[in-house]
């Protein structure tokens, strides 16, 4: 059974502050509650209308109508759970690294981190100003990928800045990358959906890259951002 304590606890960390305040965020359905398990983040309690059945799992039986109270999901699965946020790790600067520039909507971000776990890409920068990894709808998103790559919030101005390698940008206008010689290493960076690449972040990057439009009206006016990851990742492990 719930506690009025419980249900204001889990509530509440819809919201970055109180997640930041209790160092915890929440994570629905059994299939990426149980990557989670497997990985090294450490479990706070889980909440599920039938037990896991497993050694040594913290976990409160509830009823379905208990669930909707606490879940952040239209349609509730049958578990949520809460864990830790892990401490920051240190970012390896030898591999290509991907850097959002203020990326706000939480399925792209969640998308993202999927790409890089799907092409091996260890760390993922962020601006301060890009959505929180730890929001339940990008947790919900990456599918468990969220346990197998380096998240960072930091000043991506200063980090770029004081980067010692190629420093690559997506742009309209850029080289296409079709076309470009691409390295195994460096730092490939993405903007906001609707402005792109900030100015600041723009005079920062030292290649412009592209992905050319083949249709025949040339219409479309850009590519959803993590549509661009894609092809973009794509095209630099494939030249690596």
């Amino acid at each position: 059974m719930l506690t009025k304590s419980q249900i204001k606890l889990i509530t509440s960390l819809k919201q970055k502050k109180y997640r930041q305040q209790e160092g915890l965020f929440v994570a629905e359905g059994l299939k990426t509650i149980k990557e989670l398990l497997s990985s090294s983040l450490k479990l706070y309690h889980v909440f599920t209308t039938a037990s896991f059945e497993m050694d040594d799992i913290e976990e409160t039986i509830i009823s379905e109508k208990e669930l909707k109270k606490i879940s952040f999901l239209t349609t509730p699965n049958t578990a949520l759970a809460v864990f830790r946020i892990p401490d920051a790790t240190q970012i390896k600067t030898n591999h290509l690294i991907v850097a959002l520039d203020d990326v706000r909507d939480p399925g792209n971000l969640g998308t993202i981190i999927r790409l890089c776990d799907w092409f091996g890409v260890v760390d993922l920068v962020c601006s301060t100003a890009t959505v929180d990894c730890y929001n339940p709808k990008v947790v919900q998103a990456t599918m468990g990928s969220i346990t197998r790559v380096n998240v960072s919030y930091l000043n991506l101005e200063n980090f770029l800045a004081e980067s010692n390698t190629e420093v690559y940008g997506a742009f309209m206008d850029g080289e296409n990358v079709y076309k470009s010689e691409l390295p195994s290493k460096g730092v490939l960076v993405l903007g906001n959906e609707a402005n792109g690449i900030s100015a600041a972040i723009e005079a920062l990057v030292t290649k412009r890259i592209s992905i050319p439009r083949f249709g025949q009206l040339q219409a479309t006016e850009s590519l959803n951002v993590a549509t661009a990851t894609a092809i973009l990742l794509s095209e630099f492990k494939r030249n690596s």
